[in-house]
């Protein structure tokens, strides 16, 4: 590989012979069709090229840029329409299990399932929010947020009674729905929600909790309106299902005086949760503030039934090995 000087002897030979070949010559001497990074054993000279290498990267890929942009205002509304840019969510793999909205067969498993009392109106959700085993302040202080923006929520620490033991307490009170917030070294990790009286139960594995304090630019503490929910991407039935699991959580008729909506968000098999109000600036434009508290939950295992660690019969387990073959593949 030639050196610092023979590049600088190599630029100077090139611009005798015209701009274009003065800009176009070290360009080829640096990098020649089979030039590869990796192939030069000086370290410093191998990230100096490297670095080289980049920033022509991004010239090229700007002109480039420029120039259709450029063909594009020549040819007017003859220009040919822009591609679309491959994506994971565009090149996904189809699933046999995609919801058709006017599927007949849908329609019925919806009107006979465990959630068609509440989406018929017939039941309040009533929500019993509690955690592991004597859980520390963070889990504490995020379950008092989470029972903040859940309408008709309550929060009930355990001090050794085992969750076989709640849940007929639970169902003998008339609550709807359970959460369990697990930790582990003082962090919230897991969140199991039980559908009851019947089930059915879904165990989550949750990351990147944020609370209030330590969102930046939130708003102000949420009010006692009752929210919005908006469920994006759930399109298989698995996903359908988890989908009318978080609906059944919150009342019905939201209140849209209170500006707040709570979005639960499916990208990848990761659920977003995000808490937000709206802010009108004008007539016309609307932005959003975020409230808080925020996180990010991966579904496990979809169990029938109430919550049974050992005799429980499962709908769906995520298997790692088996699974996960494909990042193009998804479940929810």
């Amino acid at each position: 590989m030639s050196g610092p000087g023979s590049m600088a002897s190599g630029a100077a030979a090139g611009s005798a012979d015209g701009p274009a070949d003065a800009a176009r010559a070290p360009e080829q001497a640096l990098f020649p069709p089979g030039f590869s990074v990796s192939e030069i054993k000086n370290k410093q000279r191998r990230h100096f090229m490297f670095l080289r290498w980049k920033q022509q990267q991004r010239k090229d890929k700007l002109a480039n840029k420029r120039k259709r942009k450029k063909e594009r205002e020549a040819l007017g509304d003859k220009a040919p329409p822009k591609p679309v840019p491959k994506t994971i969510e565009n090149q996904r793999v189809y699933d046999e299990t995609t919801v058709d909205p006017n599927d007949e067969e849908v329609a019925f498993d919806e009107s006979t399932d465990e959630f068609a009392p509440y989406f018929n109106r017939q039941t309040v959700p009533r929500i019993l929010i509690t955690t592991s085993d004597r859980p520390r302040g963070r889990t504490v202080r995020f379950c008092e947020q989470l029972s903040t923006i859940i309408p008709n929520s309550h929060v009930y620490y355990r001090r050794g009674l085992a969750l076989k033991r709640i849940i007929p307490q639970c169902i003998s009170r008339d609550f709807t729905d359970l959460i369990v917030i697990n930790e582990d070294r003082k962090i919230p990790n897991g969140l199991v929600l039980s559908h009851l009286p019947d089930g059915p139960t879904a165990h989550f594995r949750m990351s990147s909790v944020r609370l209030r304090k330590e969102i930046k630019r939130k708003g102000k503490a949420p009010t006692e309106h009752q929210p919005e929910v908006i469920l994006n991407n759930f399109t298989t039935r698995l996903g359908h299902s988890i989908g009318r699991m978080f609906a059944s959580l919150f009342p019905h008729d939201p209140q849209f005086i209170g500006r707040q909506v709570a979005t639960f968000h499916n990208q990848r098999d990761y659920i977003f949760f995000r808490f937000h109000r709206y802010i009108f600036k004008s007539e016309k434009k609307v932005g959003i503030q975020e409230l808080g508290p925020r996180f990010t939950l991966k579904l496990r295992s979809l169990q029938k039934g109430t919550f049974d660690s050992k005799f429980g019969e499962y709908e769906w387990i995520h298997k790692h090995r088996e699974m996960d073959t494909s990042r193009r593949k998804f479940h929810l």
